[in-house]
């Protein structure tokens, strides 16, 4: 009678009502009345499946876009100074303030934006920063003037730096399988941005104002917040958020920014500010020590591999930023190259970001990212000097092929050192180690940026940029023998681990305490976690 309560049971009855006295009949009516509701469990199931695969695909448009809302509207905002300053009637220096208040806000906001999605969860601090971007773009568009205009840029700082600290750890958690890929995508959007923004902006100040350029980001915003609810829920960790500590963060950074700025036009002031970001940055550290999730990462970055990721990072964008700097003065000034031109020679270098990067991230699964890191940085490094060196005799179409090996550099170099400072990392720091990727980021920037300053300073305007071009190639150079320290001989695996790929490997860290415990690894898997520096022991793996 338990048959009964099934679903095939109540078929078998509906069948022996009609012929009870045929007992073939009945045995293949509940043989059939099983097949179909095994078909219909696998048909559910591979709904289910559908339905979390869409899901997955609708969470990841949901970053990238965010991210491509926030480096596109960079860029669309350098092109409009000049345009911007004369429709406000400041001066060029003045306008320039439109983006410096937006960097400041961003690197005062990476780290306790990372800080606030560990502990409010991850979905709810995002979505609240493109939230508050989207709305400040809306006050953008509206200002009336350059101080309104500057306090908007602020605002609109700190809603991307929500975005760009929890972007990696929002699809770490949607595809925890493919963080390379994840990686690749992510790399590829924000080169496509990028190479987007100033074309972009240049069409939209041929036909319309300049409040155009920030009303250009309120309906991406919005299409944006409809779609968030497809990002996973993160419940997170509540701690007490130290406002002192906050405090601290947000002067060491500002002061840094702001003194960089100054640091040719009013050199006292910029020491006394640069002094302050030390003082600050120290009492910082000491408050931050004691902490087992302090807002600066030191526990992450007690971490070698992760130290070194973040160390290269810096002087690979510092280099980056030197040369892309000074390339715009060596194509008009020394090459005599229209502003159009200008644009057209350099957009090769983040198209070529675009197509390397995706395939850097699969390559990244299989072959040692500190030797990936060595090669980009080479590339780069190459690339650079050559700009530098190479007589082009009034034939600047030599550089396209430069900016593409330029491109395939900092492509080959991004993903997997971005991918190696993830993995460092355990899960629950993920939106730490964001934002300290972001910082890292925006503090070789502003590194690069004061180099050219001050070379522009000393030297003329036709021999600085190739004074800038070949500091740029030494800084990329360093970044990837940075990455090489890295790199350790390749461990072979055990005679007593099988040939094949083993099932499942328990691993235990040795250097790094928060590695992951288990990870699905071949043989060669295993060796390449110790190349990159990991730290797992070989003796102690065990095969289950």
């Amino acid at each position: 009678m338990s048959k009964l309560s099934t679903g095939a049971g109540r078929r078998f009855l509906a069948t022996v009502a009609l012929d009870p006295r045929d007992p073939c009949m009945c045995q293949q009516s509940v043989a059939s009345a099983r097949r179909d509701d095994s078909k219909a469990q696998r048909a559910s199931r591979h709904e289910g499946a559908s339905a979390e695969n869409r899901r997955r695909a609708v969470a990841i448009g949901v970053v990238l876009a965010a991210m491509v809302l926030v480096v596109l509207d960079a860029g669309i905002a350098n092109v409009a100074l000049p345009t911007i300053a004369r429709a406000l009637q400041v001066t060029p220096g003045m306008a320039v303030w439109v983006i410096t208040a937006y960097q400041t806000a961003l690197v005062i906001g990476l780290l306790p934006c990372a800080a606030l999605g560990e502990s409010l969860g991850y979905r709810r601090v995002f979505t609240l920063g493109v939230a508050v971007f989207t709305a400040a773009s809306v006050l953008c568009a509206l200002s009336p003037s350059l101080s309104w205009l500057v306090a908007a840029r602020f605002l609109q700082g700190l809603g991307g730096a929500a975005v760009m600290s929890l972007g990696m750890a929002l699809l770490r958690s949607i595809i925890p399988q493919q963080l390379g890929a994840a990686i690749g995508w992510n790399a590829l959007a924000v080169a496509l941005a990028s190479a987007a923004g100033p074309t972009v902006g240049a069409l939209i100040l041929a036909f319309s104002s300049w409040p155009w350029l920030f009303a250009l980001s309120l309906p991406l915003g919005c299409a944006v917040l409809f779609a968030s609810l497809a990002l996973p829920h993160h419940k997170g960790a509540p701690r007490r958020l130290d406002l002192l500590s906050m405090a601290l963060n947000g002067g060491a950074f500002a002061s840094l920014v702001i003194g960089a700025e100054l640091l040719v036009a009013k050199p006292a002031l910029a020491v006394v500010l640069l002094a302050t970001t030390a003082l600050s940055l120290a009492a910082l550290v000491r408050r931050e020590m004691p902490k087992s999730t302090p807002l600066v990462p030191l526990d992450l970055l007690r971490a070698r591999p992760f130290r070194i990721s973040v160390i290269a990072s810096i002087c690979c964008f510092a280099g980056t930023t030197a040369g892309l700097m000074a390339l715009p003065f060596y194509l008009q000034h020394s090459l005599g190259q229209s502003t159009l031109m200008t644009g057209l020679f350099m957009t090769p270098w983040p198209l070529m970001v675009a197509i390397a990067a995706p395939l850097t991230g699969r390559l990244a699964e299989r072959v040692s990212t500190a030797w990936l890191c060595a090669a980009g940085g080479a590339c780069l490094s190459i690339g650079l000097a050559a700009a530098s060196l190479w007589p082009l005799d009034g034939r600047p179409g030599a550089l396209v092929p430069i900016m593409m090996l330029c491109g395939l550099g900092f492509g080959l170099f991004q993903v997997p050192n971005n991918r190696n400072m993830f993995l460092s990392a355990p899960r629950e720091r993920s939106g730490a180690a964001g934002g300290m990727q972001g910082t890292a980021r925006l503090a070789g920037q502003t590194s690069g940026g004061v180099i050219m300053s001050l070379i522009f300073t000393l030297a003329s305007v036709d021999a600085a940029p190739k004074i800038g071009l070949a500091i740029g190639a030494a800084l990329t150079l360093g970044a990837g023998l940075v990455s090489m320290v890295r790199a350790r001989p390749l461990e072979q695996p055990s005679k007593a681990l099988p040939r094949k790929r083993c099932a499942l490997l328990t691993v235990k860290a040795t250097v790094r305490p928060h590695v992951d415990r288990s990870q699905s690894l071949s043989p060669r898997g295993f060796g390449r976690l110790v190349d990159d520096g990991v730290g797992v022991s070989k003796k102690r793996c065990t095969v289950l």
